[in-house]
C-alpha cells in the first residue's frame, strides 16, 4: 500500500498526524482490547504511541465527559445527539471509541469552547471520534458515530483529513473485514463512507428508523479505497468489478428510496454505489446502481 504522504501534492497538509502533539487514542474496557491491533491490513499511516483510556476506571470519566462534549457539538443542528446512557450501555461496554487526541497546551481558544466540561490538568483532548461495536455475525462490526472538530473551527485551522483518518484507523486497529453503517441520504458523511471499502446498500428506505430516509450499508474494507479518496480519483478496478445496472436512485426522493428498498426485498440484488460517483454529484442527481460482474 502507498505511503500516505505519496498520495497528496502539498505533504504539509498533514503535518498534524506526524506532530507528537497528536496521537490516535482508544476508548476501551480492558476486556474488548484487541488482540494484535493493526495487523490485518498492510497500512502504516498511524502512529504506534496511542494514547489509552478505560471506561471503567474513575478518573478517565473526563476524557468520556469530553468525547461526549465534542459529540453532541457535532449533532446538536440535526437533532441527534447521542445519550450519555447510550454511549456506555450501547457503545461502551460492547464496542470501543477510537480517534484522535490533541495535547491540552495546543488547544486553540476556538476549540477550548467546545468542550464545556474540560479540566485544566487533562492532558490530551479528543478532537474525532468514531464508536464502532461488534455484532453476533464473524468478523463483522457496525459504526456508530463518526465525527470531528473540522465541522466546529474555522476553515483556516482545520485538520486536513481528520474525518476519514479516524475511521481508517479504528478500522485497521481492530482488523474489522466487514462493517455495516447507517447514515442519511442527504448527508455529506455518505461519500466519505463509500470511500473504505465495495459499499454494498442493505436498505435503501428504513422507516424502522427515526429517519426513514436512511442508507443501511455493507462494506468489505479494502484499504485500496482509502488511496482513492485521497487521490482524489475513481478506483481503478471497480468497472472490472462491477456493472452500471439500468436502476438509478434520487437521494432527495422518498418515493424513489422506496422503490430500490423494493427491490433489494424482492432479491434483485446486491446493489453498490460508486464512491466516484457519490463525490462528484449534486444532491438532486439521480445515482447509478451497480451490481456485482
Amino acid at each position: 500500500m502507498n505511503s500516505l504522504f505519496d498520495l497528496i501534492d502539498d505533504k504539509t497538509k498533514l503535518s498534524w498526524l506526524e506532530s507528537d502533539s497528536i496521537r490516535p487514542y482508544v476508548y476501551v474496557r480492558n476486556d474488548n482490547k484487541i488482540i494484535n491491533p493493526g495487523s490485518y491490513f498492510d497500512v502504516d499511516w498511524f502512529h504506534t504511541d496511542i494514547v489509552r483510556k478505560d471506561p471503567l476506571k474513575m478518573d478517565d470519566v473526563h476524557f468520556a465527559n469530553l468525547i461526549l462534549d465534542l459529540e453532541h457539538k457535532a449533532f446538536e443542528k440535526s437533532d441527534m445527539p447521542m445519550p450519555r446512557w447510550v454511549f456506555y450501555d450501547c457503545a461502551i461496554i460492547p464496542g470501543f471509541v477510537a480517534g484522535f487526541a490533541i495535547r491540552r497546551d495546543q488547544l486553540t481558544q476556538e476549540m477550548v469552547s467546545i468542550y464545556p466540561r474540560l479540566q485544566p490538568d487533562q492532558e490530551w483532548i479528543p478532537i474525532s471520534l468514531f464508536i464502532i461495536i461488534p455484532t453476533m455475525a464473524e468478523n463483522e462490526w457496525v459504526a456508530h458515530n463518526l465525527c470531528s472538530i473540522n465541522s466546529m473551527i474555522d476553515r483556516k485551522n482545520k485538520f486536513y483529513g481528520l474525518g476519514f483518518l479516524t475511521k481508517a484507523f479504528a478500522l485497521w486497529y481492530a482488523n474489522i473485514k466487514v462493517q455495516l453503517g447507517m447514515t442519511q441520504w442527504t448527508s455529506p458523511a455518505l461519500r466519505l463512507h463509500s470511500h473504505y471499502g465495495e459499499f454494498e446498500i442493505l436498505t435503501a428506505y428504513t422507516p424502522v428508523h427515526d429517519y426513514a430516509e436512511t442508507l443501511t450499508y455493507r462494506l468489505k474494507v479494502d484499504p485500496h479505497y482509502w488511496d482513492v479518496f485521497f487521490k482524489k480519483n475513481s478506483s481503478e478496478s471497480f468497472e472490472s468489478r462491477y456493472l452500471k445496472s439500468d436502476i438509478s436512485v434520487v437521494r432527495t426522493q422518498s418515493e424513489s428510496l422506496k422503490l430500490l428498498q423494493r427491490l433489494i426485498e424482492m432479491g434483485k440484488g446486491p446493489f453498490y454505489l460508486r464512491p466516484s460517483e457519490l463525490r462528484a454529484g449534486q444532491l438532486q442527481d439521480s445515482l447509478s446502481i451497480y451490481l456485482p460482474k
